[in-house]
C-alpha cells in the first residue's frame, strides 16, 4: 500500500468515524435543558474543531503506523480512538454524565500517553496531538462542570 493511500485510509477512517459518531449521537433536548457553566462554547462550534482535530489525529496515527504497525505507541493510537469515539454515545445517548466523565478522563490519560511515547520517537505525532490534549482537557472540564451543576 502507498503512503499516500495509506494517509487517506486514516483520514477517512477518524474524520468518517468521528463524524458518524456525531451524525449518531446528537445532542437533543435533553442535553439543551442541562445546567451548563458560564464557559461552555456555542454547540456550532464543535463540528469545525473535532474535524481539524480528527485530521490531526489521523495523520498522527499514520506515521506511527508507518513507523512501526504494532506495539504501544499504536496500541495507545487506537485506544485514544476507541475511547474518543465511546464518549458521546455514553454522554448523549445514554445521557449517563458521570460515566462520560470517566470516559474523557481515560482518554486525556491516553492520549499524554501518546504523546509522551512519541515524544522522542516520532516528535511530529506528539506535538499533533498538543491541541487534541488540549481540546480534551477543556472538553473534560465542561463534562465535570455539566456533572455537578446537574
Amino acid at each position: 500500500m502507498t503512503r499516500f493511500l495509506s494517509l487517506v485510509l486514516f483520514v477517512v477512517l477518524v474524520v468518517g468515524g468521528g463524524s458518524l459518531i456525531g451524525i449518531n449521537n446528537v445532542p437533543g433536548e435533553w442535553y439543551q435543558a442541562l445546567a451548563k457553566p458560564p464557559f461552555n462554547p456555542p454547540n456550532w462550534i464543535f463540528g469545525p474543531v473535532w474535524t481539524i482535530l480528527y485530521v490531526l489525529i489521523a495523520v498522527a496515527g499514520w506515521r506511527v503506523w508507518n513507523a512501526e504497525r504494532t506495539g504501544g505507541a499504536m496500541s495507545v493510537w487506537w485506544l485514544q480512538l476507541g475511547l474518543n469515539f465511546l464518549w458521546s454515545p455514553v454522554f448523549f445517548t445514554l445521557n449517563q454524565i458521570g460515566l462520560a466523565f470517566l470516559v474523557i478522563v481515560v482518554l486525556l490519560v491516553s492520549i499524554f500517553a501518546f504523546i509522551r511515547i512519541n515524544w522522542h520517537r516520532d516528535r511530529k505525532s506528539a506535538v499533533l496531538f498538543l491541541p487534541y490534549a488540549a481540546w480534551v482537557a477543556f472538553a473534560a472540564l465542561l463534562n465535570g462542570s455539566i456533572w455537578l451543576l446537574n
